[in-house]
């Protein structure tokens, strides 16, 4: 699997999921190494994984596994291949569907080979929840928490073109070089029901509370609530208030104030044309945007809805962001979403300023 860093490391370690697993996941040997292109791994990067101290791991159900650190320079904005043998047949209860990076399957323990062969290719990622680096005192993380639009759903697959990413890349060029950018985001998510991945409210303390120095989060859900609950023919009981949203945003902004960590609430972008639109449903999205814009609940603001919405139909994702659904952006509504964003939220003049 290959992942990618925001800042850079000398010290590394992995963690290992079987939060929705039945029965114990057994990990036969795990190796991390740089990535160098296709299945392959830049000679002389390789190391094997210990968890305290031995090459194997047996994760309960519901649990994590963080290995050992070991001595590795990761710079900053590089690919690492994590590797992971599965000795016996394993059900993928855990994993992260839209992963947008090239997973290569094959049969055996190949964790310590410098390319694999005859595999066969995934995008998502499976039992691999975190990389930690040893990051200096002063460095913090952002979570961006959210749905697929944070998960980058319809980005271009291996150049890491989410808004999360372009964001990150933004912040180093700033010479924020000390925050690193966590995407928590889950194409299908909603903040009040499952569905695609447990509920916003339900995974909030895993997916923020317990990432390693955390600061700041944004928020943004509930379009999938939205269109979901109040589109033709949807169950009664999956119907959503712009009132039943921002009661759980309020929920999620306190329980993250509590922590000491700043809450950045974002618009909710256009969906007119989509696949679950409803004009019931754009009554709604606007009044979570007005209370987003004008409550003072949050710690600041990024309108989303403003840099992607088409000047002439309002309702609509502008045409030059439209990959093809009018919900989702592509590469360049992605960009122009992460440009817009005010630096000094994070303490961070942009690159250039004064």
């Amino acid at each position: 699997m290959i992942a990618r860093t925001t800042i850079g490391g000398r010290r590394v370690r992995v963690e290992l999921s079987n939060a929705f697993g039945s029965t114990a996941l057994t990990i036969g040997a795990a190796h991390i190494a740089l990535h160098d292109k296709e299945s392959g791994i830049v000679a002389g990067s390789d190391h094997a994984l210990l968890f305290s101290g031995k090459p194997k791991a047996w994760i309960p159900p519901g649990a994590t596994e963080v290995s050992d650190a070991v001595n590795l320079d990761a710079p900053a904005g590089s690919d690492l291949a994590i590797s992971i043998y599965l000795p016996e047949d394993t059900k993928v209860d855990t994993m992260h569907s839209v992963g947008l990076h090239s997973t290569y399957v094959g049969k055996g323990d190949t964790t310590g080979q410098p390319m694999m062969a005859d595999a066969t290719t995934s995008q998502s990622y499976f039992f691999l929840t975190n990389i930690d680096v040893a990051a200096a005192p002063d460095a913090a993380g952002i979570v961006t928490f959210g749905d697929s639009i944070t998960d980058g759903a319809t980005s271009t697959p291996n150049t890491d073109r989410s808004w999360p990413d372009f964001l990150a890349r933004r912040l180093a060029a700033a010479g924020a070089t000390n925050i690193a950018v966590l995407n928590q985001g889950i194409s299908g998510n909603r903040l009040l029901r499952d569905g695609a991945g447990i509920n916003a409210l339900a995974r909030f303390d895993r997916d923020v509370l317990a990432q390693p120095g955390v600061k700041w989060m944004t928020i943004l859900e509930g379009i999938n609530d939205i269109g979901l609950g109040l589109r033709e023919g949807a169950p009664a009981e999956d119907a959503v208030t712009a009132d039943d949203l921002t009661g759980a945003l309020k929920q999620l902004i306190d329980r993250a104030h509590e922590h000491g960590i700043k809450v950045i609430g974002c618009t909710l972008t256009p969906f007119e044309g989509a696949a679950y639109y409803s004009e019931a449903g754009e009554q709604v999205r606007v009044a979570v945007n007005q209370w987003i814009r004008s409550s003072g609940a949050f710690d600041g603001v990024i309108d989303f809805d403003a840099i992607t919405r088409d000047p002439e139909h309002p309702k609509q994702i502008r045409p030059a962001y439209n990959i093809r659904d009018h919900l989702h952006p592509n590469d360049a509504g992605y960009q122009a979403m992460a440009d817009a964003i005010d630096l000094s939220l994070f303490g961070v003049r942009a690159a250039g300023s004064r």
